[in-house]
């Protein structure tokens, strides 16, 4: 059974843009020797002329960068949640190199996972000219749009930044329990609506098939936090026949949530350079990115590569994230059942 609590959040985790003003300190340099580090295991991964994702974390060794690698694990359980690595000499390599680098990298920082119902484990975050408004399997990433304030799937999420766009595409994140104290301080009869139900539509990604999941948005378990949210899916969920139409409790929460993280001094917003590395931990970080005007030439435009991960010192996970689309796999590994979700 979840846990409940109406006590504040103490700690690293509770942070706001207002508190991180003027400070770099959540911004990590890589070293020559790291990047050293990283070009030898790609050299010798491309020597062994495997599919990528075929390759494993020993295909890269990378001991310089699993000492970086521990340190941003423990920041992202037991610190801010999140980390962004800048410094990786992106323009020297070719897209496929590229590709094939942040492979390793996502293996040392821990297990990748799958995104979709097709079992794909890296994705292009770009601009493919689909709609989520004109296709139920469309999701955000695949487009331009304004991504509102989500979580990812599995315990955390990196990017590496290829290319960015001629204007627009500015990176926010919320810390969860900032959000959590806040709400409590502001609104604290909605903390209890927010550990019921809500129901998000799956974008025909769920493995079981299902339209939609049901979850709490706050889960507390073993005395931690874990969020659960993503308004875009939470609204077109609401579209189906068969899932109940907001409370006016659930309508009021999701309000005050968008509310606070669409505040100037809750969220932290920044712009990704070309070889950035941004990390955060899905259960503690939300995360958006403001709409974008790309360039017209297809070489030039707006690229990341995605991986979800499964960290080796994750957290305890809820019940509720068992049959989840994005959480399930994480689940199975930790807690051994069955893997039934994407």
């Amino acid at each position: 059974m979840a846990d409940t609590t109406l006590a504040p959040i103490d700690g690293p985790e509770d942070w706001s843009g207002a508190s991180l003003r003027g400070s770099q300190e959540w911004i990590a340099h890589l070293g020559e020797a790291e990047i050293a580090d990283i070009d030898r295991a790609l050299a010798h991964a491309k020597t062994l002329d495997r599919e990528l994702l075929s390759l494993t974390r020993e295909d890269f060794p990378m001991p310089l960068m699993d000492q970086r690698f521990d340190a941003v694990r423990a920041e992202l359980e037991g610190g801010r949640g999140f980390a962004l690595l800048r410094g990786l000499p992106i323009a020297r390599y070719t897209q496929e190199d590229a590709r094939l680098l942040f492979w390793g990298l996502s293996q040392h920082l821990g297990e990748p996972q799958e995104q979709d119902g097709a079992g794909n484990r890296l994705h292009s975050v770009t601009n493919t000219g689909m709609r989520v408004e004109k296709n139920n399997n469309v999701r955000s990433f695949q487009t331009d749009d304004e991504l509102t304030f989500h979580c990812d799937g599995g315990d955390a999420f990196m990017l590496l930044c290829l290319r960015t766009a001629k204007s627009g595409g500015i990176s926010k994140l919320v810390s969860a329990a900032h959000l959590y104290n806040e709400i409590l301080r502001r609104r604290p009869d909605l903390i209890e609506v927010l550990q019921q139900d809500f129901h998000f539509d799956t974008r025909g990604q769920h493995l079981g098939g299902v339209r939609f999941q049901s979850v709490p948005i706050f889960n507390f378990f073993q005395g931690r936090l874990s969020m659960l949210y993503k308004r875009r899916y939470l609204r077109t969920a609401q579209e189906f026949p068969e899932v109940p139409k907001f409370t006016k409790g659930q309508q009021e929460a999701v309000e005050l949530i968008e509310s606070l993280t669409n505040d100037p001094e809750v969220q932290l917003s920044f712009y990704m350079e070309p070889g950035d590395l941004q990390i955060a931990n899905n259960y503690a970080v939300l995360h958006a990115r403001s709409k974008y005007e790309d360039f017209d030439e297809p070489e030039r435009r707006r690229h990341l590569f995605r991986a979800w991960v499964t960290l080796p010192n994750g957290r305890a996970l809820p019940p509720a994230f068992a049959t989840t689309r994005e959480f399930g796999t994480s689940y199975a590994r930790r807690h051994g059942a069955p893997a039934k979700t994407a």
